[in-house]
């Protein structure tokens, strides 16, 4: 899909008027999507795609996966989510997932910013620098 200026402009300008009080507003978002197909503009559907791309990044962005190495107690999940709210907003959702093939440590991927402290990680550092 090749995206002009005009498809950028306008689906950015849709993503701008999709909140409400900074969180997505999904009726807004269902009457912004409603009104361009009732209007038909030139290349309304490569705005259209375009407006789903922007939209499945900004939710990614409100998104936390969380993977450890093996279960993590309370206090230390409450620290991990309270840094990211923080960081990120009061919004954001978080999951955790055990995934044992890291070895040890904490995987934290938020949309598209990565944090990688696991041993499996810097196992392939050393790795590569061997």
């Amino acid at each position: 899909m090749k995206i002009n200026k005009e498809i950028r402009r306008l689906s950015r300008e849709m993503l701008r008027a999709s909140f409400s009080d900074g969180q997505l507003d999904s009726g807004r978002i269902a009457s912004l999507v409603d009104s361009l197909i009732a209007r038909k503009p030139r290349n309304y559907i490569d705005v259209l795609k375009n407006y789903r791309r922007l939209l499945r990044l900004e939710v990614e962005k409100r998104r936390a996966r969380i993977e450890t190495a093996s279960e993590v107690d309370r206090e230390a999940t409450s620290k991990v989510i309270e840094n990211l709210k923080k960081r990120y907003g009061a919004d954001l959702a978080t999951e955790f997932v055990v995934n044992p093939q890291l070895l040890g440590g904490m995987r934290i991927r938020v949309g598209s910013d990565v944090w990688d402290g696991s041993v499996r990680n810097r196992l392939e550092r050393l790795q590569q620098q061997l």
